[in-house]
């Protein structure tokens, strides 16, 4: 895979969980979803030692709390959906605030946010003390299927690519008094993005012809070579 590609996600650290092996992180990261997805919503402590475990684990790995903060902004539909569940639900009603809501409705709505919240919160711990060509080793090391370890491995490369391209059409829109948060300009944005997928998929095709140029026979080699064991 060449020299290792840092995201944007990974703070660079030295810390014993930085320092862990990626197939350990990944299989902990696992156990830990398993763990939070079986324990039912009622088990409201649970939870809280779920949470102030993650908190142990980036205060060790010494990851800015910021930084986490500000990336679980991915989780915000979720939240909004998490919200609108004991309103739209069946069930019992009871009165929250003054506001008539499902119980069962708010108990599925808690269980989902607290379950989501954690399920990000560990994600984001794992990406930012593992890099991603560790990643990719620890899947290798667990025998994961080899054409996705590739498919993830490119996907990986050409992301930033993909984006910044994605940022110069934004540009050019822009310029030219497009602007794509407007419904009014919606159609010339899905062009453009129907375009930004033929670049894409040719640029894909480009890739694979240079692989097979330089010899790839369907496996990469051996991300693991020369990784203490």
């Amino acid at each position: 895979m060449g020299a290792g590609h840092t995201h944007r996600l990974y703070v660079h650290g030295h810390s014993v969980i930085h320092r862990a092996p990626a197939h350990w992180k990944l299989l902990t990261v696992l156990a830990f979803m398993v763990l939070v997805v079986a324990t039912p919503p009622q088990r409201y402590l649970m939870f809280g030692v779920y949470l102030a475990a993650l908190v142990v684990v980036i205060g060790v790995a010494r990851v800015p709390y910021g930084f986490i903060a500000k990336r679980m902004v991915i989780e915000l539909p979720f939240v909004l959906f998490a919200v609108l569940m004991p309103f739209v639900a069946t069930g019992e009603r009871i009165d929250v605030l003054g506001v008539s809501v499902s119980q069962p409705g708010l108990l599925a709505a808690w269980g989902l946010l607290a379950k989501g919240t954690l399920g990000v919160l560990a994600s984001l711990t794992l990406a930012a003390t593992t890099e991603p060509d560790q990643v990719l080793r620890g899947l290798q090391r667990l025998r994961f299927p080899t054409l996705i370890v590739q498919i993830m491995g490119l996907m990986i490369r050409y992301l930033d690519v993909v984006t910044a391209e994605l940022g110069r059409m934004n540009v050019a829109l822009r310029s030219r008094g497009c602007d794509p948060r407007s419904p009014r300009h919606w159609p010339t944005l899905a062009r453009s993005l129907g375009a930004l997928f033929v670049r894409s998929y040719e640029r894909g095709e480009r890739v694979h012809l240079a692989m097979l140029s330089r010899g790839y026979s369907g496996s990469l080699p051996d991300l693991g070579r020369g990784e203490h064991q």
